[in-house]
């Protein structure tokens, strides 16, 4: 084997489970392990046996009232398979953009109705000759070819029954199929609404203090993720993203202080291209100062009446509309055509009270402006807003007959009623005592607005062009969705406030409504399915007072609140790992394996997570989460069926689940002292079914595994005499079979013991030595790594007397070779890397026992040909190394070989599975 062949390959390390449209290759860091992986890695010896896996997000989630995902244990009727199936049916309708819909698309459990399912239960029982309630697979593919017209489908029906009879009978009953739809329908509605869960980071941030002493107005953003706040007394505050103060402004004029009242602000907006800020005061006032330094710089008088709400746009083209609405119910509009230039005339009008000002005469009488005044609502103007996509104003009020009204800014063009306005506006005439033109507002025709009509008016409302929905909410505590051209109904109604609904927004990214009500209490609601997702109550947020003004920031995603103090919520986001590349779990990944019978793979996690891919598409089938409530799942195997997985998790119990619909079938535990279980195997003896389980109690814990007890916790079966008196003395990390009778077993202080299952005596003990050579290949004599990872059997080799029969991932970093036979010795040993901490982590052969894939505590994955090697006679060099790459950047924890197509599926710390060809070449 020359240099060449033995140097490492660095390969494309792209993480997820998915299909690759080619193999690529690409460099991956090959050096020393970076800080968080290696040798301190929590693979081997976790720091508590009984710690729970759980975050703040999973615990802060469950205080915020967001629904908890329950694992189900058995279903005990099918009476309310009806309204399961009605839901599902719904929720899959709704959402056809998700996932889940597309997976389903064409399916047999698509085509399953009420209509259909009703047809299917009567064909269940006609052809039920024997009167057992069973059916098998020749009649369920018979009935679902005639009622569902599936002549074509054969493949997915027998797919179908086989993960229906998750336990080989060979038949299945009514009920079965029952529970096997209604398991499948909610998991795909727990998936969808996985996908949407949302939460805030609790409590709030609050400011240290509070600088406005009058209610705040209103709060805005800034494109730099900062807040501005302005309240009624005129003084404006800037805040960071934190709730932190940056600085103050007043915008009172001149001559405020010499008052002794200051005047009343009523809103305030930013006229930001031009950098100005447009107030609204009681005094009838629309007054402009500079944004970086407040200086007063002109005012608009005698408004016909106080404008209590404000709103600004920019149209280019140094057009720009300013907008107000009224105590009247009126809503103004002054269109500046020439917006930059009207300023400046504007600033060098003469002065009065300290600050250049223009009547609305006169501005309205300049060539460069046009002003409009519609009578709209018949009470104060709540809210308006100008939407340039639609070119439309919106407004609402509390009166219920113009709850909400959209209206166009000019109206329709009537040419003899605008020339004849056009005269009496100009005609100089006119006496000064006549009244103003805008004194008695104008009506718009019904062509140019629609109305609104909402049980005790409205008090606030957003606008989506993109989903094409107007969401309104006030004092009736309803939150309402309409269609903007359907003024009859709303589409939706949203229910849950308690309190006059104070704020809304919708945000189109994330298809969400938030809303806040008077009570303090903030719900954000699905805008697609129409339901709530999360419920923040004041003793979650720990808000307090009255609230005075909301807004919401899609530049930080923070929920601004103004109250006795200024408060932030800011919504939780997903982490993001420092690599940057899509992960196949939210947490590190502890086991996979493979089914090659239905060509799936299953992966679990320490987030207490089972998810269950297509090997062919790489697409994700069915996710179903608490698999072992909060505690991690640390192993998994498939019986020998392959219909059914076993799962092993710090909480010391095994559970049997069907994957394909995550139903858990069994429960298996001691009845006290549960340690936390490190590895797993499935065993057939004599016609029975076992699963042994091992772990930190140092006991080989066999269960049996049947039909009967599965209603409540198995208890395992007696344990061995030798187990007891001459069985491991510390924590036991790997089990392995060998059929017909023997099983091996490795723990922390590199000891393997050769069981036999049949007597349960002990065939041998197997302990390794180090000699000065290999201390020279693997690390110093203070930091030797006696545990014992993973021990595989070499099952060709059972029945050769000369050669090495089992292969043990350590002590002291060293791949071993065991020969058996006469109480067991040592034949072969190498290391798998010159890196003095190298441990080998996992390990698997193929069914020939040709390869042998080694992975190691740096993420390294090497492929070892082990055909002819230990075969005869002891070895002192290693086995032909074919290939090595770095495959993961942490702890590699498991191996699946997919032998039909020669790959290896490997998972690692690092959040990842990936799949590789024995070659090494990234495939998904």
């Amino acid at each position: 084997m020359n240099a060449k062949r033995l140097a490492l390959r660095p390969t494309s390390a792209l993480p997820n489970l998915q299909s690759h449209p080619k193999f690529v290759s690409t460099s991956l860091y090959d050096g020393p392990p970076r800080d968080g992986c290696g040798a301190d890695s929590d693979l081997r010896r976790p720091k508590t046996g009984t710690a729970a896996v759980s975050t703040g997000a999973r615990q802060e989630a469950a205080v915020a009232e967001r629904p908890r995902y329950e694992r189900r244990l058995t279903v005990t009727g099918v009476e309310q398979l009806d309204e399961v199936l009605d839901a599902a049916v719904a929720n899959r309708r709704r959402a056809t953009h998700a996932k889940s819909s597309s997976q389903m698309r064409g399916t047999i459990e698509e085509r399953i109705s009420i209509e259909t399912f009703e047809e299917l239960q009567q064909a269940f029982a006609s052809t039920d000759r024997n009167d057992n309630g069973r059916l098998n697979l020749q009649q369920f593919r018979a009935i679902l070819k005639e009622e569902l017209q599936l002549s074509s489908r054969e493949p997915q029906i027998d797919s179908l029954f086989r993960r229906i009879d998750c336990w080989s009978n060979g038949t299945i009953s009514w009920d079965q199929f029952c529970t096997y739809m209604q398991l499948e329908y909610a998991e795909i509605e727990d998936s969808h609404l996985r996908v949407k869960e949302v939460a805030f980071t609790f409590p709030a941030v609050v400011s240290p203090s509070m600088p406005h002493r009058e209610p705040v107005l209103r709060i805005l953003d800034m494109p730099d993720g900062s807040f501005i706040a302005g309240s009624q007394d005129g003084l404006i505050s800037f805040w960071s993203a934190n709730m932190v103060l940056k600085k103050t402004k007043s915008v009172a004029s001149p001559d405020a202080t010499q008052k002794s009242q200051p005047k009343w602000i009523t809103d305030f907006v930013l006229m930001s291209n031009f950098n100005k800020v447009i107030t609204g005061t009681g005094d009838r006032e629309l007054q402009f100062f500079e944004l970086s330094t407040f200086e007063p710089y002109c005012q608009i008088r005698n408004l016909e009446t106080v404008p209590l709400t404000l709103d600004y746009n920019c149209k280019g083209n140094d057009e720009c509309l300013v907008m107000f609405g009224d105590c009247d119910g009126c809503i103004n509009v002054l269109v500046l055509y020439s917006a930059g230039e009207s300023l400046r005339m504007w600033k060098k009008s003469p002065k009065a009270n300290g600050i250049a000002s223009i009547s609305l005469d006169q501005m309205a009488n300049s060539a460069k402006t046009r002003f409009y005044r519609w009578k709209v609502h018949g009470d104060w103007v709540q809210k308006l807003k100008y939407y340039d996509h639609i070119r439309q104003i919106v407004s609402c009020s509390n009166s219920e007959n113009t709850a909400v009204v959209i209206g166009s800014l000019a109206g329709s063009t009537l040419v003899d009623q605008q020339l004849r306005e056009t005269k009496e506006t100009h005609d100089p005439n006119r006496s000064r005592n006549q009244q103003s033109p805008w004194a008695v507002p104008k009506s718009r025709s019904d062509a140019d607005q629609t109305v609104f009509r909402v049980y005790k008016g409205v008090k606030c409302f957003d606008f989506s062009k993109t989903k094409n929905v107007l969401v309104t909410g006030g004092m009736d505590r309803i939150v309402r969705l309409w269609n903007p051209y359907v003024t009859s109904t709303p589409i939706g109604l949203l229910s849950g406030h308690v309190a006059p609904i104070c704020y809304l927004t919708i945000v189109d990214d994330d298809d969400r409504i938030f809303s806040i009500s008077m009570d303090r209490c903030v719900r954000i609601w699905d805008v697609k399915d129409q339901n709530c997702l999360l419920t923040v109550r004041p003793k979650v947020h720990r808000m307090r007072g009255e609230i005075q003004a909301c807004f919401y920031s899609t530049i930080s995603k923070t929920l601004v609140v103004a109250s006795e103090q200024m408060n932030g919520l800011q919504l939780r986001l997903q982490s993001v790992k420092k690599t940057s590349i899509p992960l196949t779990h939210e947490d590190p990944v502890r086991s996979v394996v493979y089914d090659p019978r239905l060509k799936q793979i299953i992966t679990c996690s320490d987030g207490s997570v089972v998810k269950l891919w297509d090997l062919v598409s790489g697409a994700k089938k069915i996710e179903f989460r608490n698999a072992h409530s909060d505690h991690a799942i640390t192993c998994m195997t498939l019986d020998d069926t392959g219909r059914r997985v076993m799962t092993g998790g710090r909480d010391g119990i095994v559970r049997v689940w069907n994957y394909n619909n995550g139903h858990c079938l069994k429960v298996m535990g001691k009845e006290t002292e549960n340690a936390e279980i490190c590895a797993l195997s499935y065993m057939l003896l004599n016609n029975n079914r076992f699963v042994i389980a091992v772990g930190w109690d140092k006991r080989i814990n066999v269960y049996l595994d049947s039909l009967e007890d599965s209603h409540r916790v198995q208890q395992p079966l007696p344990t061995w005499k030798d187990d007891v008196n001459n069985g491991h003395r510390d924590d036991i990390l790997s089990v392995a079979l060998c059929p017909p009778n023997l099983l091996a077993s490795s723990s922390y202080d590199g000891e393997v013991i050769i069981w036999s299952t049949v007597s349960g005596h002990i065939h041998c003990h197997l302990k390794a030595s180090l000699s000065d050579n290999d201390l020279q290949v693997t690390r110093s004599t203070d930091d030797l790594d006696t545990a014992i990872n993973k021990v595989v059997f070499l099952r060709t080799r059972r029945e050769t007397s000369g050669a090495a029969s089992l292969v043990a991932s350590g002590p002291f970093g060293l791949v071993h070779l065991w020969n058996l036979s006469k109480g067991g010795h040592l034949i072969g040993r190498f290391p798998t890397s010159k890196i003095g901490e190298t441990t080998v982590t996992s390990m698997d052969v193929d069914s020939t026992n040709t390869y042998l894939v080694t992975g190691d505590n740096f993420g390294f994955i090497c492929v070892w040909n082990i055909e002819s090697y230990a075969l005869e006679k002891a070895e002192t060099e290693a086995p032909p190394l074919l290939e090595k790459w770095r495959g993961h950047l942490e702890t590699v924890t498991c191996f699946a070989l997919v032998e039909d197509v020669k790959m290896i599926v490997s998972s690692a710390l690092d959040c990842t599975v990936r799949l590789w060809t024995l070659t090494g070449h990234y495939v998904g």
